[in-house]
């Protein structure tokens, strides 16, 4: 019958490490993966755009804004004046002037309340998408972009203007660049025609609301 007896191994052998596995191909090959290597749609540099370049810009502004206010103010006055000495002028002296009618007294009271309560709530939306050209280049690489588009339905016309500075990086790879990425951003909307008519303020309206007379 055979018996095996394990020993351990005492001394400098044990402090041995063991083998590392062995890697195929070079340090550079086993970097660590960026999304630029994992993703088919990142691109892996800023597109490079030139003058005259279209870009599409993605416009979705959404805006909403809240506001409560109160106000209540009260006033009480109440007041008491009387005259009781005087002088009289002769010529170039001054006499005491003693008030035989009694003394001259002013007596007021004044009560005021003013309350006021206001609230306001606005939304706003604006959504569409206008190509714009690249009109001018930075020093800093930044882009200059204005866009014009018109439209016109029989008497109804609509025209739109953007303007603004983006960055190359900024432009997704199907060309388009999304609004809260533009700097220094500027809409114009302006409408004409019978659906402008029916909802737009007439001169006298405009007068009135401007100084708001009531």
């Amino acid at each position: 019958m055979l018996a095996v007896v394990l020993v351990p191994v005492v001394g400098p052998a044990a402090d041995v490490p063991a083998p590392a596995p062995r890697v195929q191909g070079t340090p550079a090959q086993h970097r660590r993966l960026t999304l630029a290597d994992a993703s088919w749609i990142r691109p892996t540099e800023a597109k490079e755009l030139k003058l005259n370049d279209l870009v599409v810009v993605v416009v979705d502004e959404k805006s909403q804004v809240i506001s409560e206010g109160e106000m209540d103010r009260r006033k009480k006055a109440d007041s008491t004046f009387a005259l009781k000495d005087w002088i009289l002028i002769h010529g170039l002296t001054a006499e005491p002037d003693p008030q035989s009618d009694g003394e001259p007294t002013i007596s007021g009271e004044l009560q005021s309340k003013y309350r006021a309560e206001a609230e306001l709530e606005t939304r706003d939306t604006m959504k569409f998408r206008i190509s714009c050209r690249v009109v001018d280049i930075r020093p800093n690489g930044s882009l200059l972009i204005e866009g014009r588009r018109s439209i016109q339905n029989n008497n109804d016309h609509w025209e739109m203007w953007l303007m603004g500075a983006i960055r190359a990086e900024d432009v997704l790879p199907n060309n388009t660049v999304l609004s809260e990425n533009v700097a220094d951003m500027r809409i114009i909307k302006r409408e004409a025609g019978h659906v402008r008519d029916g909802y737009r303020r007439g001169f006298l309206t405009r007068f009135l609301d401007y100084f708001s007379p009531i």
